[in-house]
């Protein structure tokens, strides 16, 4: 069985043409399986987007592409569960679950689980696939002796297996909106300036060494995970589906070359090579997948 290759939801603010036609493009030119939509981070931007969904899903769809709702990651107020709400009872849709607040709206309804919910383990696999989850993206900082292990069960339970392999980890979430504290301004007045950074801002240590980004509420590495080298052995072992991370890139272009590498029409060479000519600033990580510092780059032997 050929391992799929998904679009994850894409994480920043962006302004809601470029977000528009972004979706627009990759329904047209990307070859990806499934693209997932929703606002993950910060339940104030989902406003301006809502109203796009429908008119981007039928694009989606009619380019040959499945379309998957992702809840919020993090509910605090009243409006959060609303949008959970609206979100899990919009008809017809599969949803991926992001926090237990959409959990509760699933249970006995087939779903997926995001990489916000903690999976780490086969009982935890085992219980959630119990309640209706038939497909589970991972967690990005589990190493790939786990993700084999986790694998294994998916195929046990038949459930699906999802692994990032492209894009910044998200690596924690706060109450706190760091951007908007970085601009001398409060969470309830933010003025939305995250969509200042359309690849979250980025920080560096007192030394001036890139270090993280910050995407709203959200901290995530500074490199872009790539996980090409890992790919092979992963689908053998069972994953069934690759998730790519949106950013602000040519994203067309890494969709071509990461479905060049899981089909085997690319070496995890010559994808990596591409990845490098694509003119993506940060550098590459994979050293969570190796069971090293996340920010490492672990070469084949």
């Amino acid at each position: 069985m050929s391992t799929e290759l998904n679009l994850g939801p894409l994480l920043f603010h962006w302004p809601v043409e470029q977000k528009r036609d972004f979706y627009f493009r990759i329904a047209d030119e990307a070859e990806v399986d499934t693209v997932y939509l929703g606002e993950v981070v910060c339940g104030k931007r989902a406003p301006f987007f809502e109203d796009q969904y429908a008119e981007v899903t039928k694009r989606l769809t009619d380019g040959g592409k499945k379309v998957v709702l992702s809840t919020l990651s993090e509910v605090m107020i009243d409006k959060d569960r609303q949008l959970v709400s609206r979100m899990v009872e919009t008809k017809g849709a599969l949803i991926e679950a992001n926090d237990a607040s959409a959990l509760w709206h699933l249970e006995g309804r087939a779903h997926r689980i995001g990489p916000y919910v903690n999976v780490y383990n086969e009982k935890s696999m085992a219980w959630l696939a119990g309640k209706g989850a038939e497909h589970f993206c991972l967690n990005p900082e589990l190493p790939k002796s786990a993700v084999l292990e986790l694998a294994q069960q998916a195929q046990t339970l038949g459930v699906g297996v999802e692994v990032q392999v492209f894009g910044r980890i998200s690596l924690a979430l706060s109450a706190r909106c760091y951007h908007a504290r970085a601009h001398d301004r409060v969470k309830d007045n933010c003025q939305f300036v995250c969509e200042e950074s359309p690849d979250g801002m980025e920080l560096d240590t007192v030394d001036g060494d890139a270090f993280l980004a910050v995407n709203g509420i959200q901290t995530l590495s500074h490199p872009y995970v790539n996980l090409m080298q890992e790919m092979p052995e992963m689908a053998q072992a069972g994953v069934s589906a690759f998730r790519l991370s949106p950013h602000d890139c040519d994203m067309v272009k890494v969709c071509r070359l990461f479905g060049g590498v899981s089909s085997g029409r690319l070496s995890p060479d010559e994808g990596i090579h591409g990845l490098q000519e694509a003119g993506i600033a940060a550098s590459f990580c994979n050293g969570f997948s190796h069971g090293v510092d996340g920010y490492r780059w672990v070469a084949n032997s």
